[in-house]
């Protein structure tokens, strides 16, 4: 069974930086996309940031510029540096992995993370 588990959520001053972690886990054979979405309480879950396996980024355009996503294939975790923090990133923040193929064979469309709180005090 193909677990993420996510690090490095807390509380920061609003201009301050964080940095997320997701670290993939079981017998996986390959994860196409990884990304990070949040959810604000009483709102929907956004798209902020997807990777792709060959590296090609995405960004939602509220955080363009402030955030960046990176990846380590080789062990299969994600990172996603946050600068220049506003309250409004307050959420708790899911780590998503995509189209992912793993020993069995099995393949997941989609695996998610428990999620980590992120708060930005202003």
């Amino acid at each position: 069974q193909v677990q993420l588990v996510e690090s490095g959520g807390g509380l920061v001053q609003a201009g301050g930086s964080l940095r997320l972690s997701c670290a993939a886990s079981g017998s996986i054979f390959r994860i196409n996309a990884m990304g990070w979405y949040r959810q604000a309480p009483g709102k929907q879950r956004d798209l902020v940031a997807t990777i792709t396996s060959g590296g090609s980024t995405n960004y939602a355009d509220s955080v363009k510029g402030r955030f960046a996503i990176s990846r380590d294939n080789a062990k299969n975790t994600v990172y996603l540096q946050m600068n220049s923090l506003k309250p409004e990133d307050t959420a708790v923040y899911y780590c998503n992995a995509a189209d992912v193929a793993a020993a069995g064979p099995v393949r997941y469309l989609a695996v998610w993370g428990q999620g980590t709180l992120v708060t930005v005090s202003s």
